[in-house]
């Protein structure tokens, strides 16, 4: 079994480093996985950056971007789902403790947009809310980037050469 995992960890990196198609599979998957579809982007982004280790800042930035693009579109889904609401219903929105804390802190929140299991809702709850929408893209642009770096960097570190071969 352990022979099994290895080989396909191997083709794996070997597809992924495809000049053609590492790039283009980080950016793709790194966008799906910041929609509200359950996905990760860490894989991928870990996979292609320890096939080709001088990719590392290329790979960065296109994880980043494709991520920071789904983090856009969680917002305009709120962001359309709330005007939806309203025109059917005119209610006052929610004032519960977590809507509070968005609206305290702003689109400084969306830094948290990394987050597993609350980052995607908080970039549509910020759309929802109408928090402005360039200053909530920079703020999940560098919440993102920042985790991709932590995360990236702590798995080349992390896990041992011998796993992959």
């Amino acid at each position: 079994m352990e022979a099994w995992l290895a080989q396909f960890i191997n083709d794996l990196l070997a597809a992924l480093a495809l000049p053609q198609v590492g790039l283009v599979a980080v950016f793709v998957i790194a966008f799906v996985s910041a929609t509200l579809l359950p996905m990760g982007s860490e894989p991928a982004v870990f996979l292609v950056v320890k096939a080709e280790p001088a990719m590392f800042w290329p790979v960065i930035a296109v994880a980043t971007v494709g991520n920071t693009l789904g983090g856009a579109v969680s917002w305009w889904m709120g962001y359309g789902v709330e005007k939806a609401v309203e025109a059917v219903k005119h209610h006052e929105p929610s004032h519960s403790r977590a809507m509070r804390w968005l609206q305290h802190f702003g689109p400084k929140a969306c830094v948290l947009s990394w987050l597993p299991i609350v980052g995607d809702p908080l970039c549509a709850v910020a759309g929802w809310l109408r928090l402005p929408f360039w200053p909530c893209v920079g703020w999940m642009a560098l919440g993102k980037f920042i985790r991709f770096v932590l995360y990236t960097a702590a798995l080349i570190w992390l896990i041992p050469e011998t796993w992959l071969q």
